[in-house]
């Protein structure tokens, strides 16, 4: 039996019916390479060996007594591999375009909470013999990182870092274990507290101190209201697109920024089409929330979740995509270090003190009004960029193509920009709701366009 931590919980805590705190990964593989070919059962005896080194996918939810402190993982006494694992075909003719209707669909489903959380789908009948694996986790298992990682040691591309052991499957605890426990823990964490108290009112201090030596050009401000910002719906959309990575590269070098700056300023020139073509682009620019990774910056509290948030404007305002991509260098250089100022991990160590009870019916009660089309937006977009393998990989021999991921999308905030790079690619994926985003394609079709418009504007200059 293992506690989880509050930021895991609180993964947990958000989800309401229409809001599913699950992330995908598609992994297309290219099985003809493979000895043997693809076969189904070859793909559910080769995860059922591999189980013994996935402890996150035999775990499942034990709630705490009367929501006085967070669940606890348990091993599944009544595992059943084929609750989690499934096939389905796509729709003729398997492109791209029904790969993601595929996806689209398993995105809009809740994983059911008495079983581990995660499904993996087999989508077969793509052009070309190929076949997809949907990988849908939710995100009290793993953060982006970590659920790339299990993914890829499902399908025995490397391992996790667990060591193999023999799979014991525990009876439910009682009640009043989990009560102790549970007391224990919350004992505990209130001893934290005047502590946690001090170090928040230092990062304060911190930020203060920060912004009165170098006033900041630029603020996170009020985000203007688009038709990404409006309450969820129960079902998904989904979109992918290729950039590559060696035209991205080159954008970075000739303009002295990072990789996510570019990455960023493509998706603010996609969004300014895009928003423009609806008749809908704002004078105010557009802001994104963008995770960040916290591993191994000072808190090393267990978790499978370890990840920070900074808020930046995307500076939709600017027509020039050259002039927007210093100004956006120049608001995360800002962002990043108000960040460090405040305590990167400031999240992860207050998450231990959300409630559970009082959480979870604040924000299912938020989702059944339909609150978000009424009140103002925190941001208006998730986007985040994050670098995947280097190298091509093989599942079982097999190629492997392309790998996209993308995070959940929340309430009032209706749209997921998540960019995985991949041998030689940038593979970027866009998920929404009909309500949010009814033609998904019509956003990721911008990218292209506005690589290859940075690109002459980066030649000229």
């Amino acid at each position: 039996m293992q506690q989880l931590s509050g930021l895991d919980a609180s993964f947990l805590y958000v989800e309401t019916p229409t809001l599913h705190m699950h992330t995908i990964k598609v992994a297309v593989v290219d099985p003809r390479g493979a000895p043997g070919g693809y076969a189904f059962e070859r793909v559910r005896a080769s995860l059922l060996r591999r189980l013994d080194r996935l402890p996150p996918f035999r775990r499942r939810l034990v709630r705490a007594p009367f929501g006085l402190g967070h669940p606890y993982w348990i091993e599944d006494p009544d595992f059943e591999l084929n609750h989690h694992l499934g096939r389905r075909r796509a729709p003729h003719p398997g492109g791209r375009q029904e790969l993601c209707q595929v996806v689209g669909e398993i995105a809009g489903r809740p994983l059911d909470r008495s079983r581990p959380l995660w499904e993996l789908t087999v989508v077969e009948g793509l052009q070309g013999g190929r076949i997809a694996f949907v990988a849908k986790l939710h995100h009290c298992i793993a953060d982006g990182m970590r659920a790339l990682e299990l993914l890829m040691a499902a399908l025995g591309v490397g391992e996790v870092d667990e060591l193999p052991a023999p799979w014991r499957p525990e009876r439910p605890p009682q009640r009043s274990s989990l009560l102790r426990s549970s007391l224990r823990s919350g004992a505990a964490r209130l001893r934290s507290l005047p502590g946690l108290l001090l170090r928040t009112l230092r990062g304060v201090l911190a930020v203060l101190a920060l912004l009165w030596r170098r006033p900041p050009r630029s603020l996170p401000h009020a985000p203007p209201r688009t038709s990404f910002n409006v309450a969820l719906g129960r079902r998904r959309t989904f979109a992918v697109v290729d950039l590559p990575m060696q035209e991205l590269r080159e954008l970075k070098r000739r303009n002295q920024v990072t990789l996510n700056d570019v990455v960023l300023c493509l998706c603010a020139e996609a969004l300014r089409d895009y928003l423009a073509e609806r008749g809908e682009l704002p004078h105010r620019s557009l802001v994104a929330g963008i995770p960040t990774s916290t591993r191994g910056r000072g808190l090393h509290a267990p978790g499978a979740n370890h990840v920070g948030h900074l808020m930046a404007p995307l500076h939709t305002e600017v027509a020039d995509p050259l002039l927007r991509l210093q100004r956006i260098h120049q608001s995360l250089c800002e962002a990043k270090a108000r960040s460090r100022a405040f305590g990167e991990e400031m999240l992860e160590r207050w998450a231990e003190f959300m409630p559970p009870r009082p959480t979870s019916l604040l924000l299912r009660a938020w989702s059944r009004l339909g609150l978000s089309n009424r009140t103002p937006p925190p941001i208006n977009l998730v986007a985040s960029n994050v670098p995947g393998p280097a190298q091509p990989l093989s599942v079982d021999g097999a190629h492997l193509e392309a790998l996209y991921s993308v995070g959940p999308i929340l309430e009032g905030i209706g749209l997921n920009l998540t960019a995985w790079s991949y041998a030689g690619r940038l593979q970027v994926a866009a998920l929404g709701c009909p309500e949010s985003l009814p033609e998904p394609w019509k956003l990721v079709r911008h990218l292209p366009e506005a690589l290859a418009r940075m690109k002459r504007e980066s030649l000229a200059a």
